[in-house]
């Protein structure tokens, strides 16, 4: 019987304090770590999202969801209130979306960040701050399907019976067209085979061309030196005529003068020949010269 109350004071000993020890971790647990209030709106489905589900910023666990409602007044409207530690940077371009963990289809917040912004979200009248919960990659996927569902409605409408046989004949005549074109390249083969023998005249006739070029430079250079052999002719005979045909004048000039004056002399030694030795005879004075004698009168 005692051996029996003594477990029984022992088992009860250990379980209050188990109890305690659970209780001191979370009293200190909660004095450590402090959460702030945010709400999360969004007018989408939040199928798999229960109360105490996780709250991940960038795949880091930071919270938890504390409330799931319907807002009042507001058609279709959801508000998540959720509580995330206060170290989280969560700012103006902070957003929301649903993520899904694995298999189990439950729901979680995943918050993440543009970057846009860096500017903390802080409350204003006393209402926890607003966060927008986007479209999740699942919501887009469904979004997706319905897109391609309505295509393919549309693509239906287009293949008719009508446009199926217009485009069965566009088709043929792609098909015709692509027949002449083989043809057409059939028929332009031989030409191509000439094509380069037609390449090796024309580089011959343009290596002529080159020569024909060289040679009229060449006889261009000798017209040119001609011009200039020709332009030192005409300043040669223009210096002629401008100074040595004065000059040339001038002593003709001078030896006709002096012939005359030869000419005279030669008259005046036939004439008188002995005024060579004696020299020239002497004038008979006149009136009122010494010698003048009047019975020569």
């Amino acid at each position: 019987m005692d051996n029996r109350a003594y477990a029984l004071a022992a088992g009860l000993f250990t379980v209050v304090l188990a109890a305690a020890l659970v209780a001191a971790g979370l009293w200190f647990r909660r004095d450590d770590i402090r959460f702030a209030q945010y709400v999360v709106t969004t007018a989408s489905s939040v199928a798999g999202l229960k109360v105490e589900a996780p709250v991940r910023y960038r795949g880091v666990d930071v919270g938890r969801v504390e409330s799931i409602r319907i807002e009042p007044g507001v058609s279709g409207r959801i508000s998540i209130r959720i509580g995330v530690q206060e170290d989280t940077p969560i700012t103006k371009s902070t957003y929301a979306q649903l993520g899904y963990q694995g298999v189990t289809g439950l729901a979680y917040v995943a918050l993440d960040d543009e970057g846009a912004s860096k500017e903390l979200l802080k409350a204003e009248g006393g209402e926890p701050p607003r966060i927008d919960m986007r479209p999740s990659i699942f919501d887009s996927s469904l979004d997706v399907v319905a897109a391609v569902k309505q295509l393919s409605g549309r693509m239906n409408e287009l293949l008719n019976e009508q446009n199926r046989k217009l485009l069965t004949r566009m088709l043929g005549g792609i098909e015709q067209a692509s027949r002449q074109t083989a043809a057409l390249a059939e028929r332009l083969q031989p030409g191509a085979r000439e094509f380069p023998s037609l390449m090796g005249d024309a580089r011959g006739a343009l290596a002529d061309l080159s020569r024909l070029s060289r040679k009229l430079e060449e006889r261009s250079a000798a017209l040119d030196r001609m011009a200039a052999s020709l332009e030192e002719v005409g300043v040669a005979a223009r210096s002629f005529n401008d100074e040595t045909l004065p000059r040339l004048n001038a002593l003709v000039e001078q030896l006709n003068r002096d012939t005359r004056s030869l000419d005279r002399v030669l008259n005046a030694l036939g004439e008188n020949p002995q005024s060579f030795v004696f020299g020239a005879q002497r004038a008979k004075p006149g009136p009122g010269e010494p010698g003048f004698k009047d019975g020569a009168r």
